[in-house]
């Protein structure tokens, strides 16, 4: 009877511990996210975590369609100048503050008027907020915004509680306090974040884990390794190389989704004292480094033919893609006769790029590339957070870096190429392409906004502010233990509906 009595307690320790180790999750990032404030980071990875962390007024689903969050409904006056949004009744914050009209008042306040704030060229159209009861909220707008809605459905849409925005200012990512489904319990810079279930969350039942760990991992072979040996249950942004391995490894899952960004190198153009280099200067030096980059040739010999060659923000899957603007052929000759044009036949240029095995492959094969053409490239490697941070200070000469996308084409244009874009790190400034990327936010009708986009682009192909490269795909691999995931082209981990078998 002992016996029996121990091999019971040890079978239901067994189980109760088998149920600890279900309840928590482990997720990979490629690297460690900025300020955990949706009015201050930019960063892909702190959207990731954002996505447990911080309910927005409205989301997407996987086709790309507004679907309700926060706001249950909303509608638009006939001339475009008003929304209207009715709100949950049943959603709080993670501190008690309740969510109501008055808070979405006091975010988008902040998000317009906090001075460390990149959302401003968001909401920059809101003039007014007004409360038309408790759960019922106003936006009146100086002209009809078509791109509101999907910043609603990004960081600007995402709610904060106010009670701790007002405490903490500008400090607040120290210990973020929004509304999701998890809440904030602890970061350690280049290790963690970790996260636990809200049980509060009005939609509480849909999420299974009672714990989630991010774990910032660079290495994409260490990322890899990691998962394998179970220390991690996914992954996000897996090494195109190893695509085919994880296809092969039945213990394995792979997800894999067409992504709505870019990556390219942004020059300082007119960002503090190292913009004063011929590259910054000079348009000509701009296209010579263009001209000497084979697009096909990276995609095949780094990304094994998976991630789309790219010159324009939108990838060529986007209708607001210009079909007669087409990825250029490498054409070394004439970038030397462009650098010769320009003075600077023998050039060199500092490269910042991000210390992870891929985009560090990819700067090697395009540093050996325009070395054909006379530009010798240095590359700086940095840790990704660095990188951003001395980027905004004008630190920086060139910088491999790119951007996630966004479903309204707004969003991968205009906040980098407009005069007083909130993420124009190169200071880039032309009236024309602020004309023209203004009046596409103001149209509803597709075919007139994209002549806008096409008119800026073609501008912007000989000003060069930012050369494209390429276009990912958003590539994850999974513990087969884990079901339920559904990839989205915005790249983000949505933990809804997901758990461990």
């Amino acid at each position: 009877m002992k016996m029996k009595s121990l091999l019971t307690s040890l079978l239901t320790s067994a189980l109760l511990s088998s149920a600890a180790f279900a309840a928590d999750l482990k997720i990979g990032l490629q690297e460690d996210p900025d300020v955990l404030d949706p009015d201050q980071s930019r960063t892909f990875v702190g959207r990731i975590i954002y996505a447990s962390l911080c309910d927005k007024l409205v989301d997407i689903n996987p086709k790309l369609e507004i679907i309700p969050r926060l706001a249950t409904d909303w509608t638009w006056s006939e001339d475009g100048l008003e929304l209207t949004m009715n709100l949950r009744q049943d959603a709080t914050f993670h501190d008690g503050t309740p969510f109501n009209a008055q808070a979405v008042i006091d975010n988008i306040d902040r998000s317009q008027n906090l001075p460390e704030s990149r959302r401003k060229s968001q909401v920059k159209s809101i003039t007014k907020v007004e409360a038309m009861g408790d759960y019922t909220v106003k936006f009146a707008l100086a002209n009809p915004d078509a791109t509101l809605l999907s910043q609603f459905a990004d960081r600007a849409g995402m709610m904060l509680s106010p009670t701790a925005a007002k405490a903490a200012g500008v400090d607040f990512g120290n210990k973020p306090i929004c509304s999701g489904p998890y809440k904030f319990v602890e970061r350690v810079q280049q290790d963690r974040m970790v996260l636990e279930k809200f049980s509060e969350h009005w939609d509480a039942d849909k999420y299974a884990f009672d714990k989630v760990t991010f774990l910032p991992i660079p290495d994409t072979t260490v990322r890899l390794a990691n998962l394998r040996s179970g220390d991690l249950d996914m992954l996000e942004r897996l090494a195109p190389s190893d695509a085919a391995a994880v296809k092969a490894d039945d213990t394995l899952q792979y997800e894999e989704i067409v992504g709505l960004g870019y990556q390219g190198v942004t020059f300082n153009v007119a960002n503090g004292d190292q913009s004063a280099n011929p590259a910054a200067q000079n348009a000509k030096i701009r296209k010579a480094f263009s001209l000497a980059i084979d697009r096909q040739a990276i995609s095949k010999v780094v990304f094994e033919g998976i991630y789309a060659p790219g010159n324009q923000p939108y990838p060529p899957t986007s209708p607001w893609y210009n079909q007669d603007d087409p990825v250029p052929a490498r054409d070394v000759e004439a970038a030397k006769a462009l650098l010769k044009e320009a003075g600077q036949e023998n050039l060199t240029l500092e490269v910042q790029v991000t210390n992870n095995p891929v985009q560090t492959q990819l700067m090697q094969v395009v540093q050996s590339m325009v070395a054909d053409a006379g530009i010798q490239v240095k590359l700086k490697s940095m840790e990704f957070a660095s990188l951003l941070a001395d980027q905004s200070a004008g630190k920086y000469q060139a910088s491999q870096i790119g951007w996630s996308g966004r479903i309204d084409p707004d969003g991968n244009i205009h906040q980098f190429m407009t005069c007083k874009g909130g993420i124009n790190d190169s200071k880039y400034c032309n009236p024309e392409i602020d004309k023209l990327l203004d009046a596409a936010r103001t149209s509803n009708d597709a075919a007139a906004r994209k002549e806008k986009y096409v008119a800026a682009q073609k501008i912007l192909s000989s000003d060069l502010p930012i050369v494209y490269l390429y276009h990912q795909a958003w590539i994850f691999a999974l513990n087969k233990n884990i079901n339920g995931f559904t990839p989205y082209p915005d790249g983000m981990i949505r933990l809804e509906g997901m758990a461990k078998k």
